[in-house]
């Protein structure tokens, strides 16, 4: 029998509505996200990427209902959730959580951390005490890689990467079943970056977590997604496995992305596909697939219709009706996506944790103390 998905959209829409011009009374709509339909598996990483203006925080932030969906549907666990008041929302927020882009603009300046990472518990009533409160702080706390003496501090006083560990603790103080990371390592340096796709990892096979992975960083995504889901201009384009759509791109968009993508080697010479142009303006998208005012392979058939997304291979989907041409993939492993065993080992570096998926001991000093994601903290 197959698993119920713990997250299905279908046909989902979320339209801006502006003001009326002066030449007509027509209200015009941003078409942020215009019609999409996915699913996810419990446990499972799905990441969105895209351009700036593709509509992916749009996505994160109508599945978790934060704002109304224009039309669709959005069943979380068997729930349909897409009309459900504030207050029938209210038991489902702890199971469904936010970690931000900025780590810093996120946090209340003048709160400490266990008051921020506290505030949840006290918002959903949860059962105990001042003291009962603080031992499920220390204890995400140390979940995320931080020290007990952390609480005491305020967010000016702690790096970008620790800081944003805070808002993955406070996103995992009610222990939630599903997480929306909204481009959480984007603000980061490289070497932070590293640090938190690690800890994102150790907690999802840790706690089970679903994580909807927001992100423009395709090396990112390689190493961290069991499935990527491409959007251009509200729509997806292509969804697949990791390994396949890095391997086999099966639309022009997906090609030029992975593109664009560095090559660490200075040796091969990249061979990178220059999209003609900028993204259109949601509010007046070009008809027929949206992509074919940019697409060197676009016809006239393709601005005749909105192409579906159809499955053009097992588990893989494209909104692409040019079934006849053959596109590039990177070349010399510019981009793979490595097995999460190799994937710990790459993005271990030297802080906080020593994720217990390598086969070599970790020989790096920090300034915290390394922990094992074994299991979690005695009062979790």
């Amino acid at each position: 029998m197959t698993e119920r998905p713990i997250l299905e959209v279908r046909d989902l829409r979320k339209w801006f509505p502006l003001g009326s011009s002066l030449f007509s009374r027509h209200r015009q709509q941003v078409k942020a996200v215009d019609g999409i339909s996915f699913s996810m598996r419990r446990g499972e990483i799905l990441s969105l990427v895209g351009e700036s203006g593709s509509g992916k925080t749009t996505v994160g932030r109508t599945v978790l209902r934060l704002t109304a969906p224009t039309s669709g549907s959005i069943t979380f666990d068997g729930q349909d959730i897409t009309r459900l008041s504030r207050r029938q929302l209210r038991p489902l927020r702890r199971r469904m959580q936010l970690v931000f882009q900025d780590p810093f603009a996120s946090l209340n300046p003048r709160m400490t951390v266990e008051r921020i990472v506290s505030t949840p518990l006290i918002i959903h009533d949860e059962p105990g005490g001042i003291a009962a409160r603080r031992a499920k702080v220390e204890a995400a706390l140390q979940l995320v890689g931080l020290l007990p003496h952390h609480a005491t501090r305020y967010p000016h006083e702690l790096s970008g990467g620790q800081r944003q560990r805070v808002g993955i603790a406070r996103a995992l103080i009610l222990r939630p079943d599903f997480l929306v990371a909204d481009e959480p390592v984007s603000a980061l340096d490289v070497s932070i970056q590293a640090q938190v796709v690690n800890l994102l990892l150790e907690l999802k096979d840790l706690l089970g977590l679903t994580i909807l992975f927001v992100a423009h960083d395709l090396a990112v995504v390689g190493h961290i997604s069991d499935r990527i889901a491409v959007m251009y201009l509200g729509r997806l384009v292509e969804v697949a496995e990791t390994r396949v759509l890095f391997a086999r791109p099966r639309h022009p968009y997906t090609e030029a992305l992975l593109s664009a993508a560095p090559i660490p080697d200075p040796t091969v010479e990249r061979q990178r596909i220059i999209l003609a142009g900028d993204i259109p303006s949601p509010i007046d998208p070009p008809p027929g697939c949206a992509f074919s005012t940019r697409c060197r392979y676009a016809t006239e058939a393709c601005r005749a219709a909105v192409p579906p997304l159809r499955e053009v291979a097992p588990g893989h989907l494209s909104a692409c009706i040019r079934d006849d041409i053959a596109l590039q993939a990177p070349r010399h492993g510019a981009l793979t996506a490595p097995s999460k065993e190799t994937c710990r080992c790459r993005l271990r570096s030297t802080g906080y944790r020593v994720t217990i998926a390598c086969p070599r001991p970790s020989t790096s000093s920090s300034s915290a103390p390394a922990s094992s994601a074994s299991a979690p903290p005695t009062n979790w």
